[in-house]
């Protein structure tokens, strides 16, 4: 057995106030990880020497909307070779899986699309960034939360709405439909929480005008995270506390944190981390000009401009990035100087609330080590490669 030593691992939890712990793992004949350790402090085990750096598993991306110029809502079957070199580029980004997110369309172009990616999905191969089931972004929005979503497609939650668009697909991380976003307090929707349950279907809130009372009450419902948080949704306020508040007073909520510095200012997105570094989970909100230069754009009908990685439409709206997901981890490291709760973000977070495990200790074993990642920290922040 091959060991590495002195490495640490990310971890969701609050930081402790001594030094992380460090770790050696043992790597089997084939490179995959067999065993791993907790070394005692001040120990030096025999193994290549980490110099503690971080290892983790790749990231996980739950609200991704297309990429190299393909709006996932837009798919098509001449499209799955674009699709295929989009899960490519996104493996070489460290991500190895991603729930598609389908922004608010029409209902053919939705089922469409799930029936390309349910086909995407049967033609994985290594290299290649796994698909989950996709993330319905909408349409149960609300109508003056709803950002970039066209108004013409949102539509008012039914469970006959809701089999028009999903009827025949599976629910399920594994499946069609993994996560749905809609605006629990629009009337009808509390029904639809439980039929997306039913199915086995994570469902977020987000573009939303739920006050804390009703996010409360949603929370209690079945829903088990917020999608974008501050973005599309009431900010917190001393006398009006909104559903990031509510989230945040509970532990078995996820809250999604688009990490840019652009969606949620530095400072707010560290507040989060220090109140709820367990339920943080980065996401990208990457568009379909992921992977292009910056520059003017095509998005079903309309015009995105891209600067400095952020979208806008034309009349100044914000509607996503191009940022690749670890970008969003490096960033939150710098700004608040906990680079393993920011690498558990995109990482463990996210894989947990598709059924794996939010430890690293577990998620790892029986990994190759070619599919971790290699964290360092250093003079120019946080850097990250494949581990071998």
């Amino acid at each position: 057995m091959r060991w590495l030593t002195n490495l640490r691992l990310p971890a969701c939890r609050a930081a402790g106030q001594g030094p992380e712990r460090r770790w050696r793992l043992g790597l089997d004949a084939h490179d995959r990880i067999a065993t791993i350790q907790a070394l005692d402090a001040g120990s030096q085990a025999a193994g290549i020497d980490w110099g503690g750096d971080w290892l983790s598993p790749a990231g996980v991306d739950l609200q991704i909307n297309g990429g190299l110029g393909l709006a996932f809502p837009e798919l098509t079957a001449a499209d799955l070779p674009r699709l295929e070199a989009l899960l490519e580029l996104l493996w070489r980004d460290g991500v190895e899986a991603i729930c598609p997110t389908l922004v608010t369309c029409g209902v053919a172009p939705l089922r469409q699309a799930l029936t390309v990616l349910a086909a995407a999905r049967r033609q994985h191969r290594p290299g290649r960034c796994r698909l989950l089931g996709a993330h319905l972004e909408g349409p149960f929005l609300a109508p003056a939360r709803r950002g970039a979503h066209p108004s013409q497609h949102l539509c008012e939650p039914s469970l006959a709405a809701l089999e028009e668009r999903i009827g025949g697909f599976r629910g399920g991380p594994e499946a069609d439909i993994a996560l749905v976003t809609l605006a629990p307090e629009l009337a009808g929707c509390t029904a639809v929480i439980a039929a997306l349950r039913a199915m086995d279907v994570l469902v977020s809130l987000g573009h939303s005008a739920a006050s804390d009372v009703e996010a409360e009450a949603a929370f209690n419902a079945g829903v088990g995270m917020l999608t974008h948080a501050f973005n599309a949704m009431p900010d917190m306020h001393r006398r009006a506390p909104g559903p990031v508040a509510a989230a945040l007073l509970r532990s078995d909520v996820a809250v999604g944190l688009i990490a840019d510095g652009v969606h949620v200012a530095p400072t707010m997105a560290v507040l989060l981390q220090r109140l709820a570094p367990e339920q943080v989970v980065i996401v990208s909100d990457a568009l379909a000009p992921y992977g292009l230069a910056a520059g003017q754009h095509r998005w079903d009908d309309r015009i995105l401009t891209v600067t400095d990685g952020s979208c806008r439409l034309e009349d100044g709206t914000l509607a996503g990035v191009t940022l690749p997901l670890l970008e969003g981890v490096v960033r939150l490291a710098r700004w608040s100087g906990q680079p393993g709760q920011a690498i558990a973000a995109a990482t463990l977070r996210p894989r947990s609330l598709m059924g794996g495990s939010a430890a690293a200790e577990t998620a790892l074993l029986g990994l190759a080590l070619a599919d971790t990642l290699r964290w360092r920290a250093g003079d120019a922040g946080l850097s990250w490669k494949r581990s071998a």
